[in-house]
């Protein structure tokens, strides 16, 4: 069998390039699997290999062939340069801001950012002489006001953490990237699958490999891909802190990499069956759900994106705090955790209202976050009846 390159694969559709990226079996006595490399000392075989570091990897911390096949797939996968691993999603979002910025400079961050971000930015990025001005997600081409002289990043998600809006990202990178600002993209709920981030204007994109990379809620581990512009800086950013992931971790998330674009369609179809479900509920006021014609950004949702993924929250009529915490804690199927992406169903309550400046947060009760998992639609619909039952009665 002959191998392909990047190159060969160009034209081939993705769900094929998902199951040879990364892969060299001739390198691995032929196995089809890069092994997992553990360890820390390279051995250069004379004494001028090694004061020139003349050898392929030199240190575990800056890779070894289980992260580089991960890398290599990624950056083929996402229309990158290349691709730096960090340990955590959270971890490969300061690594994307701390690559970007100086002290003195000023970041614009929309205002639906995951929260862990926003606190990165009021704090350690506060501490290092860092201000960031926070803006409405839904602002457009009106971002081009807020761009100071000292502004060195314009910070997107999309879709917005838990309350869904969706930014215009084409239109927010051309003005930025006009001003000499870096973007920088959370692309982690639709992967670039569904939403190719370098295509649309990102000059760095994060992806939390813990959520559909993995699949099976079993690793934490995070991606920044990057142009040829930033990747230099991010490399050298990547190595001076030493962000490596354990082996292990990267070895699952190359497994879950061959079949990512099977489950995410099943998990997109899946989620939509339920979605619309749930917009025939007395209970419930609204589907926060960018595929779905009902929500706000569903024209930004189609032009840009080519699916959707299984997470998206709903708003409920107004219930009691004590009908709701009833209808969760009955819940058979649906697991209460802070994550997503994985094989199973969860949902989590949330309140935006305490971490938005720049945007307000009044729904007309309180929201729910799903991730709808691989479990029959029927069961988890049946499941979630009970759970309305529940809703109704404890009011």
């Amino acid at each position: 069998m002959t191998e392909t390159t990047a190159n060969d694969r160009k034209n081939l559709k993705t769900r094929t390039k998902l199951v040879y990226a990364g892969r060299h079996p001739s390198q691995q006595h032929g196995f089809v699997n890069t092994p997992v490399y553990r360890g820390s000392t390279v051995l250069f075989p004379t004494y001028h290999d090694l004061i020139t570091r003349n050898a392929h990897f030199s240190y575990g911390t800056q890779g070894s062939p289980t992260t580089e096949a991960l890398t290599e797939a990624w950056t083929e996968f996402s229309g990158a340069a290349g691709t730096v691993l960090a340990p955590t999603g959270l971890a490969a979002i300061t690594l994307a801001l701390l690559a970007a910025v100086k002290a003195g400079d000023h970041i614009l961050v929309t205002d639906s950012i995951y929260r862990p971000s926003r606190i990165f930015c009021d704090t350690v990025l506060a501490r290092m002489g860092v201000e960031t001005t926070y803006f409405d997600p839904l602002i457009g081409v009106g971002i081009e006001r807020l761009i100071r002289p000292e502004t060195s990043v314009v910070f997107l998600e999309t879709p917005g953490s838990q309350s869904f809006e969706l930014p215009d990202v084409p239109a927010i990178a051309a003005i930025a990237r006009a001003k000499g600002a870096c973007v920088i993209l959370d692309n982690t709920w639709a992967t670039p699958l569904f939403f190719p981030p370098h295509e649309r204007g990102a000059d760095m994109a994060i992806e939390a490999g813990t959520k559909y990379l993995s699949g099976h809620s079993d690793l934490l581990l995070g991606l920044v891909s990057a142009t040829s512009e930033w990747l230099p800086r991010l490399k050298a950013t990547a190595d001076a802190f030493a962000m490596c992931p354990g082996p292990e971790d990267v070895f699952l998330a190359l497994r879950g990499l061959r079949t990512l674009e099977l489950r995410l369609r099943e998990a997109e179809r899946q989620a939509l069956d339920i979605a619309k479900w749930l917009e025939g509920r007395a209970e419930v006021a609204a589907v926060l759900h960018p595929a779905l014609p009902s929500c706000p950004g569903h024209a930004l949702w189609k032009r840009d994106f080519l699916g959707s993924s299984g997470l998206f929250s709903i708003l409920l009529a107004p219930f009691p705090q004590k009908a709701v915490a009833a209808m969760l804690d009955g819940l058979e199927l649906f697991g209460m955790g802070f994550s997503w992406g994985g094989f199973e169903s969860l949902v989590i309550p949330f309140d935006c209202r305490s971490y938005r400046t720049a945007t307000s947060w009044n729904p007309p009760g309180h929201a729910l976050r799903f991730n709808i998992g691989l479990e029959d639609a029927g069961d988890l619909k049946a499941d979630l009846d009970r759970g309305f039952e529940r809703l109704r009665n404890a009011s």
